[in-house]
């Protein structure tokens, strides 16, 4: 446990001073936590795992799959033919995710309710919205299923390549005494990489309709969401699953023109 908190600080840039701080420790005594030396409390593990953005079970259990991703391109995207079933698997899409991403951080970005977690959100209501309106994928990226709901595998691989190129930086903050982790757009969003306007209106219309929820909300929205219900703890979310959404949380119109 030990070696597993000082990875992820370290992966996530963030002080033995810092931590002390938030779990309200002194640093020598937090250095204790790194080395072996001290064993954490209840409230002490809870308070890392909300820190670095895990349920507290993968916390506990020294599992973190954010950081096993890889930046890599793969196959292009296939259809797949199936009787009045038109369907499109996801691929991966690398640059298109970092100009969405900075797109989003360009308009909403400095709301004050818009840390990692709701980023998360945020992307893939955009990934599942369009898959259920328009059967195609935007950015395709593969979201896992987590106590928080729905979060980007590929997140946290290419933020990193984004901080080390100087695309984005990192701020640490808190909202509502909550610590969170925001980034701020350093280059604006190349919208070439968008395929068409179509895509740009539909994430314009997911950020008016979701980007003033703060992370509770969200996370309540998405466990409402069937691609989350019906997946398995900590395995991919099925984009299929959209098209048996409750009216909850659907966004297509099945009953097509009169």
């Amino acid at each position: 446990m030990s070696a597993f908190i000082k990875q992820l600080r370290k992966k996530q840039h963030m002080t033995q001073e810092f931590l002390a701080s938030e779990l309200g420790l002194s640093r020598p005594t937090y250095i204790q936590i790194e080395r072996g030396e001290r064993d954490l409390t209840v409230r002490e593990a809870a308070k890392l795992a909300e820190i670095f953005g895990l349920p507290l079970e993968d916390f506990l259990n020294g599992r973190d799959s954010a950081m096993t991703a890889e930046i890599r391109e793969e196959a292009p995207a296939y259809r797949v033919e199936k009787p009045q079933v038109r369907i499109s698997v996801p691929r991966k899409n690398i640059e298109k995710f970092k100009e969405v991403l900075l797109y989003i951080l360009s308009k909403v970005g400095g709301k004050p309710n818009i840390g990692e977690t709701v980023l998360y959100k945020l992307l893939y209501f955009i990934d599942f919205d369009y898959y259920e309106k328009f059967e195609e994928q935007l950015i395709g990226a593969t979201y896992i299923k987590n106590h928080f709901g729905p979060t980007p595998v590929e997140f946290k691989a290419i933020v990193e390549d984004m901080i080390r190129k100087g695309e984005i930086e990192r701020v640490r903050s808190k909202f509502f005494n909550h610590p969170q982790t925001k980034y701020l757009a350093v280059r604006p969003p190349d919208l070439t990489k968008l395929k068409d306007a179509r895509e740009l209106q539909h994430i314009e219309e997911v950020l008016a309709r979701l980007s003033d929820k703060n992370a509770a909300e969200l996370s309540a929205y998405s466990h409402e969401d069937v691609p989350w219900i019906v997946a398995e703890e900590n395995k991919a979310l099925d984009y299929e699953a959209v098209f048996y959404r409750t009216p909850k949380t659907s966004v297509r119109n099945y009953a097509g023109p009169n």
